[in-house]
C-alpha cells in the first residue's frame, strides 16, 4: 500500500511594513485553495536575515514565494531584491513586487534586478484582495515551483547541490 506524502504548506514570505496591507494579505491568503504558511517581516534587513537563516532565523523555512514591497525601512525593497537575485541560494525563489509605486523607473529597475513580476497595490479594499487572490491563483495554482530541499544534478560532475 502506498502512503500519501504529507501535504506541506506552501511557504510565503511577505515583506511589508504597512500593518493594513499585512492584514489584507493574510485575509486574502486565508481563503486560498492551496494550503500556505505566511511569514511576515517589516523591513529589508530582517527579510535578508530570514532568507539567509541568520541569528534568530536559523530555523526559518525557505519560502517558495516572496511578496516584496519596495518602500521598506532599514533596507529598501530594491536593495533586498538585488541581494536575493545575486545570491546563488536564493535567486531561484520567485519574487513578486507588490507595491503602491506606479513609477515607470521603479518598474524598469525591478525587472532589471530580475523581479518575477511587478504588481501595483490598488487602494480599494476589494480590489486589493482580488489582486492578492490573483497572485495566489497564478503563483500557487498554475506555476510549478521547486520544492524546498530539492537538489539539481550537475551534468558534468554528477554532483548534486541544494538549490533551496
Amino acid at each position: 500500500m502506498v502512503v500519501p506524502e504529507l501535504v506541506r504548506p506552501v511557504e510565503i514570505l511577505l515583506v511589508e511594513d504597512n500593518p493594513g496591507d499585512v492584514r489584507l494579505t493574510r485575509e486574502a491568503l486565508k481563503e486560498a485553495k492551496v494550503i500556505n504558511h505566511l511569514s511576515v517581516l517589516k523591513d529589508g534587513v530582517e527579510a535578508l536575515a530570514f532568507l539567509r537563516r541568520e541569528g534568530r532565523y536559523a530555523e526559518a523555512p525557505r519560502p517558495h514565494l516572496i511578496l516584496l514591497d519596495l518602500n521598506l525601512p532599514k533596507k529598501d525593497g530594491r536593495e533586498v531584491l538585488a541581494e536575493i537575485k545575486a545570491d546563488d541560494k536564493l535567486k531561484r525563489i520567485p519574487v513578486v513586487v507588490l507595491t503602491t509605486s506606479q513609477d515607470e523607473q521603479d518598474v524598469l529597475k525591478t525587472y532589471h534586478l530580475h523581479a518575477n513580476c511587478y504588481v501595483t497595490k490598488p487602494v480599494d479594499l476589494e480590489q486589493f484582495i482580488t489582486v492578492v487572490k490573483s497572485i495566489e491563483d497564478f503563483w500557487l495554482g498554475i506555476v510549478v515551483l521547486p520544492k524546498n530541499g530539492n537538489h539539481v544534478k550537475r551534468e558534468a560532475t554528477g554532483e548534486s547541490s541544494a538549490e533551496f
